[in-house]
């Protein structure tokens, strides 16, 4: 392949399933085994998956590892595991998960969801944290909005009640869509793929 071209070879993204924490979590992987470890962490209400076009961009100088939390993609949790989904199980079970994997040392890239259980890997192992990017990562109780109210009933009172309330406002497909598409300008001329809200 003559030089010109190889500056276009785009790496390959590999999936793969590791037990940990009695879960099997599902990730997507790239780049060179010995290069600098980047951890990207998905937000709500998406998986790995969001990084689908961000990893092979990294790739190159990277070794780009991309999970599903528990409760997401296709991660595996099985029912008599009886997980109880809080952030701090998330961190517990990711924290496994870079044991199983070997990784000592690396950068974390949360978003959303990802970040609580990001900076609580950060607070439980400061010395393999390399670096943290956050992008819409909220480490804050005033960032919660008033859009967070029937969540916080919900952590709060855990009743079948409350339960439902979000399972009719907030886990439906007309609230997921909205998630991608709030305050874009204009969703339709930026041609934003229903693929984000849709699971095909």
């Amino acid at each position: 392949m003559s030089p010109v071209l190889s500056q276009f070879v785009v790496p390959v993204t590999s999936v793969h399933k590791v037990e940990a924490d009695g879960v099997e979590v599902f990730y997507r992987a790239a780049g060179n085994p010995s290069a600098p470890v980047l951890l990207l962490l998905h937000g709500f209400p998406a998986s790995s998956f969001m990084f689908r076009e961000l990893i092979p961009r990294l790739a190159d100088r990277y070794r780009v590892i991309a999970p599903d939390l528990p409760g997401f993609g296709f991660t595996e949790v099985p029912e008599k595991r009886n997980y109880r989904y809080s952030f701090e199980a998330l961190a517990r079970t990711l924290e496994a998960f870079t044991n199983a994997l070997g990784l000592n040392l690396y950068a974390i890239y949360v978003f959303d969801y990802g970040a609580p259980t990001g900076f609580r890997l950060a607070m439980g192992h400061p010395e393999r944290i390399t670096a943290i990017i956050s992008q819409n990562g909220n480490a804050y109780e005033e960032g919660l909005g008033d859009a967070w109210g029937p969540i916080r009933k919900y952590w709060s009172a855990p009743t079948a009640e409350n339960r439902e309330v979000l399972r009719q406002n907030v886990l439906t497909l007309e609230a997921t869509c909205w998630q991608y598409t709030h305050g874009v300008a204009n969703p339709e001329v930026l041609r934003l793929s229903p693929t984000h809200w849709m699971r095909l």
